[in-house]
């Protein structure tokens, strides 16, 4: 399927590795200029986009600072997708344990970061006609404990997209969000998971499927993340106004 996105012009947050990296990497290959940015810029980020940045996105000013360095140096933008998340090890003692300064951290870097790099991008997007695709997460559907905090701000996130898509919808601005599942990444892959669990890195990722209930017996590649934000970036699917796309190996079992 030809997408059409040869010429344009992106963003992308969270761009040094994982899931931000393989859209980087396949916008390149469709002919995308591209601009990452992230805390760190890895070198096979710098490789594929020169112009990348080494910026704070969980702070107020970076993901402004981000679209506005990717605006200068591509002189336009078609695409933001916002990638940027995580969220910190969550503590044994559960909600009583998490403070203030916890939720204040997980929101600023999964949901505000968004927020305020849509912002700073749909004036540029308008212009365009462009679009934006944000990567959420299937926590936002499942109630997960120990992962209570980034679930809340991930359910933001999907909630935001559908707002912010009728909103721009008839400016003819796309907005779209994809909620992955567990993505061999290094959220899984890290040799301190393995240990922690107390088993060899292989037999921790090879037992992880079964144990998180994903129907394919196989993580999701990041990859796969990429190509289904490739698509919804391009102009293929005009009636998906705000929608969520749940890429998830199966792992919800409900309707």
């Amino acid at each position: 399927m030809e997408l059409g996105l040869a010429g344009k012009k992106a963003v992308v947050t969270g761009a040094s590795h994982g899931i931000g990296l393989a859209v980087v990497r396949a916008l390149v290959a469709e002919g995308v200029e591209v601009v990452g940015g992230a805390r760190t810029v890895s070198a096979e980020l710098r490789e594929l986009a020169p112009a990348s940045a080494a910026l704070d996105l969980s702070t107020v000013d970076g993901p402004d600072q981000l679209v506005r360095h990717a605006v200068s140096a591509l002189g336009a933008l078609d695409l933001l997708v916002n990638n940027v998340g995580g969220s910190p090890p969550p503590p044994d003692e559960g909600f009583l344990a998490l403070d203030d300064a916890t939720w204040t951290h997980v929101f600023d870097l999964n949901f505000f970061s968004a927020v305020r790099a849509a912002r700073a991008a749909v004036p540029s997007l308008l212009r365009t006609r462009g679009a934006i695709v944000t990567i959420a997460s299937v926590n936002a559907r499942l109630a997960v404990p120990r992962l209570m905090a980034y679930s809340a701000a991930k359910s933001a996130l999907v909630n935001f997209g559908r707002a912010l898509g009728e909103e721009l919808a008839p400016s003819g601005v796309r907005v779209r969000t994809v909620s992955p599942g567990p993505v061999r990444t290094r959220t899984w892959t890290a040799p301190e998971r393995a240990a922690k669990a107390g088993m060899p890195a292989s037999d921790f990722l090879a037992a992880l499927p079964a144990r998180l209930g994903l129907s394919t017996g196989e993580l999701i590649e990041p990859e796969e993340i990429a190509a289904l934000v490739l698509l919804l970036a391009s102009d293929r699917l005009p009636s998906a106004v705000g929608a969520d796309y749940v890429l998830d190996a199966g792992m919800i079992k409900s309707w």
